[in-house]
């Protein structure tokens, strides 16, 4: 099952190129969708690597490979993560309270930025799995937009040129590399799963816990 995620999320990188790293990369500005592995194999594919993959394009027009290909699917990571985040703010912003958040979880959120401020999205944006957790609690406090999108677009490129940049750097060794690499490919791939199910956990015990108090005359 691991190696099919892993496999569809490749394929769909190689196959449908900058729309696929665009799309995948706006679902990891708010749920984990494996970023790394989507950059990473972004960047072996504008080296022109994969057989599977037989030209980098963008609204038709022919791109090819090399540098021209690795700008253009950074730019769609850095893009794509950008548009997620600030959906991911406006959820924040007007939709916080149907997600049911707890007032302990919300607390925990507005003292982390109460601490950090604008620095902890930027920081937050280059940090593996705490990235995808950023822009909700971002908008449910009212993090004025123009900072927040400035420093997740500055977050956004450094994450996306930067992994990009290992796997087109790796050229012909990556598929030997992508070998090696799987152990730790499933590794976080079990981790995102088993995050995502504990998230789920937490959300079905906030929501039986909201609906208690609602229906509590004595509160």
């Amino acid at each position: 099952m691991i190696a099919s995620l892993t496999s569809t999320v490749t394929s769909h990188v190689a196959s449908q190129g900058v729309y696929a790293v665009f799309v995948l990369m706006a679902i990891d500005a708010v749920f984990p969708a494996a970023s790394e592995l989507v950059m990473l194999y972004a960047g072996a594919v504008a080296a022109g690597v994969f057989a599977s993959a037989h030209h980098v394009s963008l609204f038709g027009a022919h791109v090819g490979f090399g540098a021209g290909a690795f700008v253009v699917l950074a730019l769609a990571g850095t893009l794509g993560y950008l548009a997620g985040a600030i959906v991911g703010w406006a959820i924040g912003l007007y939709g916080w309270r149907q997600i049911h958040v707890t007032p302990e979880r919300f607390a925990r959120a507005e003292r982390w930025f109460a601490r950090w401020g604008k620095v902890g999205v930027l920081v937050g944006r280059v940090t593996p799995v705490v990235r995808s957790f950023v822009s909700i609690p971002a908008g449910a406090l009212r993090m004025p937009l123009a900072p927040y999108t400035l420093l997740t677009l500055v977050g956004s490129a450094i994450w996306a040129f930067g992994i990009a940049g290992i796997g087109y750097g790796l050229g012909s060794s990556y598929k030997r590399f992508d070998h090696g690499f799987k152990y730790a490919e499933y590794a976080v791939v079990v981790g995102v799963v088993l995050l995502a199910a504990y998230l789920a956990f937490r959300w079905l015990q906030a929501a039986k816990v909201s609906r208690r108090r609602a229906d509590d005359p004595a509160r």
